[in-house]
This record gives C-alpha cells, structure tokens and sequence, in this order.
C-alpha cells in the first residue's frame, strides 16, 4: 500500500514402442490457433466481404453488431465504441464517417470499424486527405478489428479506398500505437507497394508489468521515492483522516464525475477557462459516454479524500484486458502533498491487483512529469501517411505535413509557456 493506516476500499505413463516427436503445450496451441486463423481468414475471404462509408448521423443503427465486433476486436479501443463514439460525435466528429467492412455470411457480422473524416483543404489548397478520427479526448487511432481475419479485413479496407473516387487516395492514420495493427497494416502495405511515411514519432507511459505486479509501484519509484511518498501520506494522514474509494457502478460513478468536473474547475484549468465543466457541449459528451461505458462496467472512478472532501479524483476506462487512464484532478490547495501522484499509485496498485487488465495506456503526453516516474513502460506510437493509390501526390503531400508538423510544434510551444503562466499563477 502506499500509506500506512488507510485502505482501498502430472500423470505418468509408459512408453510408446516407437519414439513419437514430443508436443509441447505451447506448439500445439499455436498449431490449432493457426489452423483458426486459416479457416476463419478462408470463411472470410476478401471477395465475399461487403464495404461501404457510413455517415456518424446513421451508425447508431448498427450499435449492436458495433459493440460485438469491439469484444472480438485485435487491439480493443474503447474510444471507437458505441457508447463513447456517438457522444464524442456532436463535439469532436460532425463530418466523420466510417468505412464499415462486413462479411458475406447470412447472417452478416460487422468485421471492421475505421472511423474517418474527409479533410479537402488539409494544407490550404485542394488536396484531400482520409484522415483517422482522434481528437483530444480520444488521443489512439487504433481501428476495430475482427482478430480472426484482420489480414484480409484491412486488405478489403484499403482496397475500398482505392477503387472508391469519393475517397481521397491519401490516408493519415494519427496515434498508430506498436501493436498487431500496425504490423499487419505495415505487411499489406509493403506487399502493395503503398508509399508511406511517419511523422510524430513518440512513446507514451503505459502500465504494462512483466514481473511481480505486487512490488510495480515501489520497483517504479524506486526506494527512497517510495519511502518519501509515505512518509508525505503520513503527514497528510495526521492532519485528517485519509480514505481511496473505487467506484464502478453507474450512479457512483456518475457522482465521482460530478466531483472531477467541480475540482478540475478550482484548479489551472479553470483559470485558463478551458476547464470541462465551462463548456456546456463538452461536459454534456463526457457525462453521457462515462455513464453509458459505466452501465457496460467499463469504467472506475477513484478518489482520494481529506476528511470526507475528494481532493483527487481519476478516471479510469477499459474494454477488454486494456485499460486507459483517461482523467485525472487534483485539489491545487493540497499540491505540497502530491495528492494525485499518491492517487495514481494507488490506482497503480489497484490496476496490479486486477490480473484482467494486462495493460493499462496513460494516455498522457511524451515525457510526462508525473506518470512517467510512475509506470516505467512505453507505449510507441506515430502517425502514418499512406498513398492508397499510386495516382496520388504523395511525395507532395509528404512534404506539406512535414511543414504542416513544424508550424504546429512552433505554436505549442508557444501555448504552452502561455499555460504554465497560468498554471502556477497564485489565484
């Protein structure tokens, strides 16, 4: 625990005759799931799939063959599912779309998810551009993916694009993550010989422990960090009582969010006035898509409290045995006794514990000052540009998102002495 005094809520046989080769469990096991694979890849053969864009007004009508595909999918994302997509749409996705790849069969099953907006004037003048759909609260462009047959389903993906003229031919994949997505794409498109380029290569903390999870948040720290993190606990503790709730169920969780929006108002963000709660839309978007993941029990809300007032509060999603650690907010009063760097690791400690969850993404940026002291792993992530067909400019358009890249990475730098100003500011 990270403070002291507080709580979370074989048979043998005889020879053959003849010397037989000797199985292991594990080749065995890769012989029958490659032999699925096989079938599964032939039952879904690229000829008999059928692929068609779909506007984000009418993909409400296809949420339950959705929400199946994301439980089966490669690589889960739980910001392309059902409950948090179609929220983040009136916000963040007016003008998106989806390629929707299905198989053949009767009846037919939802195989493939990859959401899209048409960019025509991504670099000032007529250039289209398919761009995957991220935005700020849904920082991964990983697709859904059926991940029986994902070979062939991007093939018919990317083969769509081609043959479709409604479609640009060039196509940018932000926030690719290292993963069997990004290999499989990178097969198919070396095998077609597709140009492609990569930009904004950088990794991210994720939590992803290969050894003794019990011991990750002191192995992380490191010794004499751990020891000051307690020894922080522990005056804090003899000021107030101390107590870390997990919430899961909706109308807890509903109030746990209540909570984050009322302290991360208090805080820098609220100052800067780009808090959630001061945008009406935004804070409507993610009071709906957290309370919708909740009634599927994907999502945990925990807080730290100083005599029955949260002072830390973190949001936490996850579909399948993936989590992401989407939110977090600290009372700015309490900053000398790094209330959410203690929140984290318990929530650290809490994700140890859950033997489900193999892998938990910060969803923070490169080089974080907090988590990455936290969670030691690295989630390597870029955004992929690919000329889909070969009648497109692409070594044009390489060049101008390069340029593109620059100008941004300038006025960042220049936002973000603005917000550190802000930030530190004494209110």
């Amino acid at each position: 625990m990270v403070l002291t005094g507080t709580e979370h809520a074989s048979p043998t046989a005889s020879a053959p005759a003849d010397p037989v080769p000797t199985v292991t469990l594990e080749s065995a096991a890769s012989a029958i799931a490659s032999a699925r694979r096989a079938t599964l890849t032939d039952r879904y053969s690229a000829r008999s799939f059928a692929v068609e864009w779909v506007e984000v007004s009418r993909l409400s009508s296809v949420v339950e063959q959705w929400r199946a595909l994301a439980a089966r999918a490669l690589e889960p994302n739980v910001f392309y599912e059902p409950a948090f997509a179609l929220e983040a749409a009136p916000v963040f996705g007016r003008d998106v779309g989806a390629i929707l790849v299905w198989s053949g069969t009767d009846p037919r099953q939802l195989l493939g998810f990859f959401p899209a907006r048409v960019e025509r004037r991504r670099y000032g003048f007529m250039l289209p551009v398919l761009v995957g759909w991220t935005h700020p609260y849904a920082p991964l462009g990983t697709p859904l993916i059926e991940r029986e047959a994902a070979e062939p389903v991007i093939a018919a993906w990317l083969a769509h694009i081609a043959r479709n003229r409604e479609l640009p031919g060039l196509l940018l994949m932000p926030y690719v993550a290292e993963g069997p997505f990004a290999e499989t794409l990178g097969t198919i498109v070396r095998r077609a010989r597709m140009p492609t380029a990569d930009f904004n290569r950088h990794s991210r903390a994720q939590f992803a422990p290969r050894g003794d999870r019990s011991v990750y948040v002191e192995w992380a720290l490191g010794a004499h960090k751990h020891k000051e993190l307690r020894r922080i606990g522990r005056r804090l503790a003899e000021m107030g009582a101390l107590l870390f709730t997990a919430k899961r169920e909706p109308s807890e969780v509903a109030a746990g969010l209540e909570d984050f929006f009322a302290l991360e108002a208090r805080g820098w963000k609220g100052r800067a006035g780009t808090a959630s709660a001061d945008d009406e839309r935004l804070r409507h978007f993610m009071t709906a898509a957290v309370n919708g993941l909740a009634a599927e029990h994907k999502v945990t809300i925990n807080r730290f409290y100083f005599d029955g007032r949260p002072i830390a509060v973190a949001i936490t999603l996850r579909s399948a045995d993936t989590a992401w650690f989407w939110k977090i907010a600290y009372d700015e009063t309490f900053a000398r006794y790094s209330p959410g760097v203690i929140l984290t690791a318990a929530v650290t400690e809490e994700l140890a514990d859950d033997a489900a969850i193999a892998r938990t993404d910060s969803c923070a940026t490169a080089d974080h000052p907090m988590i990455d002291h936290i969670w030691r792993e690295q989630l390597a992530l870029c955004d992929r540009l690919i000329g889909v067909r070969q009648s497109e400019p692409f070594g044009a358009a390489r060049r101008l998102e390069f340029f593109r890249r620059a100008a941004i990475t300038a006025l960042k730098h220049i936002r973000d002495g603005i917000r550190d100003g802000l930030r530190w500011r004494i209110p």
